[in-house]
């Protein structure tokens, strides 16, 4: 598509807002009709962590677009015996057309784009989580017609991937957020300087919450912090999203979100996760949809 070009998708930072808008359109193209724009090509997913809306996500839209995906865990290939990224990334462009990857640093995320000839895409790393970012705002978009004026509040651990990417992709698209959190579990002040025309820093989750269109939460104890659960639970237990907590978004037209997965009585009260203002499932489904359009807009023939 004219104006959107790319080779790799690691960051929503190196979009700006006609890519990501260009990537909003083309999803609602594809949701219509989908075509086998990816016929005979290949996509190697290489995952060092966990994942279900991930990794079925991509490999349907994968198949929907007619290509093929192979599923690569860290055990089962090189890297588990100590091959450099590098070395992964070199090898694997002579074989594959594409690279979706999840792994534990945006510092082997970059390692990983630098030394491939083929687009990567960042499925998730430390630092950024952009595929989930982007199908968030879609989902807003299609729920509100239109982002200008919308307000989201994020309680919970600033500091995630999850929060880092909304972040950018708010600041590139002209949308306000407002981040409720511990002094401790705060953004990368990079990142806040970053977006800070658009994106607030405020301590209080009922600051936070009032007048907001979306309120959202995510896991507290991700990947690799199960060890720091008791801790985590006690600092961020005032920023759960629950009934009482809602009383104070004072509009009476507003939508819950999580980008899953959830733990119910932790950062989110199952009668929220399940209530009337959840748009959860939702959100988890435009994962496909708008993925299928990064593969396309990255992979598809021309």
């Amino acid at each position: 598509m004219v104006g959107i070009a790319m080779k790799d998708l690691i960051s929503i930072k190196d979009m700006g807002r006609r890519q990501i808008e260009g990537i909003f359109s083309l999803t609602d193209k594809l949701k219509r009709k989908t075509p086998r724009s990816l016929n005979g090509k290949i996509i190697a997913m290489i995952f060092e962590k966990p994942s279900t809306r991930t990794r079925i996500s991509f490999e349907i839209a994968t198949y929907d677009l007619g290509g093929h995906a192979i599923y690569l865990p860290k055990k089962d290939i090189q890297l588990g015996r100590g091959e450099t990224l590098g070395d992964t990334a070199k090898v694997m462009s002579e074989y594959v057309d594409g690279i979706v990857a999840r792994l534990f640093t945006h510092k082997e995320m970059l390692d990983l784009a630098k030394y491939a000839e083929v687009p990567v895409i960042n499925g998730l790393d430390d630092l950024l989580h952009p595929c989930q970012a982007l199908s968030d705002l879609y989902t807003i978009k299609k729920r509100f017609k239109n982002l200008k004026g919308v307000k989201i509040a994020f309680l919970g651990d600033g500091g995630s991937n999850v929060c880092h990417s909304l972040m950018y992709a708010c600041s590139g698209l002209g949308v306000k957020m407002v981040i409720a959190c511990p002094r401790e579990y705060s953004p990368r002040p990079k990142i806040l300087r970053d977006t800070r025309r658009y994106c607030r820093l405020v301590r209080e989750p009922r600051e936070a919450v009032e007048g907001a269109d979306i309120v959202y939460t995510d896991a507290w104890i991700s990947m690799g912090e199960e060890r720091e659960r008791k801790e985590r639970i006690r600092k961020l237990k005032n920023y759960q999203v629950s009934s009482s907590l809602l009383k104070h978004v004072k509009k009476r037209r507003y939508f819950v979100m999580h980008c899953l997965p959830a733990h119910r009585g932790e950062e989110i009260t199952p009668e929220v996760l399940e209530g009337r203002k959840s748009i959860i499932w939702e959100q988890a489904h435009n994962r496909l949809h708008v993925q299928k359009a990064i593969l396309h807009l990255l992979l598809g023939k021309k």
